[in-house]
């Protein structure tokens, strides 16, 4: 089980980015992440008039590597580390560890 899932909201740790905040949008093979509104570069992008993609200069969300963003706790707003447990039925949930409040519901 992944500590960093899509759709979580995580904050930046490091990086130009640091202290920024967002949704993962995808995880990527080679652990590293996409975040909603972090590491955006500038891409000088040519047209193709066959596809009808317009050319210039577009923004994007670059990938940022897993160990640089932590889980952000919505009850203290602050980073924290995540763990996995067993509940008593079996199913393995992920929990903050300081103050042991499951994350999956």
């Amino acid at each position: 089980m992944k500590k960093i899932k899509k759709g979580d909201q995580v904050i930046v740790l490091s990086g130009k980015d640091k202290g920024r905040t967002g949704t993962v949008l995808s995880i990527l093979k080679n652990s590293k992440v996409l975040v909603e509104n972090v590491n955006i570069v500038k891409k000088h992008q040519k047209g193709n008039p066959n596809t009808g993609q317009e050319g210039g200069i577009i923004e994007k969300e670059m990938p940022v590597h897993i160990s640089n963003v932590m889980l952000l706790n919505p009850i203290t707003n602050q980073p924290d580390r995540v763990g996995i447990k067993k509940l008593e039925d079996g199913t393995k949930v992920r929990y903050f560890k300081s103050n042991n409040e499951v994350v999956d519901i």
